[in-house]
């Protein structure tokens, strides 16, 4: 599974929200996403992709910022 599909899985089980509204455009906090849930889904993403996330991350604010950061964060990974 990609980030992106990990993001919609994760934000319809916890929050219901419609797969077909996260989109790289959307707003987190549109979709419901506040402090507590970002950290439950950074954690999804370390043990999903087996990465380690550094604690000073700036915090995304749209879907696809939050897609950007794990896809550099996965290649930086795999290098």
């Amino acid at each position: 599974m990609d980030c992106i599909g990990l993001i919609r899985e994760f934000l319809k089980d916890r929050l219901g929200a419609d797969p077909e509204a996260v989109v790289p455009g959307a707003l987190l906090a549109d979709l419901g996403v506040d402090s507590l849930m970002m950290l439950e889904l950074m954690f999804e993403f370390e043990d999903h992709f087996g990465i380690k996330l550094a604690s000073d991350l700036k915090t995304p604010g749209t879907v696809g910022e939050l897609v950007e950061l794990m896809d550099r964060l996965i290649a930086q990974q795999k290098s």
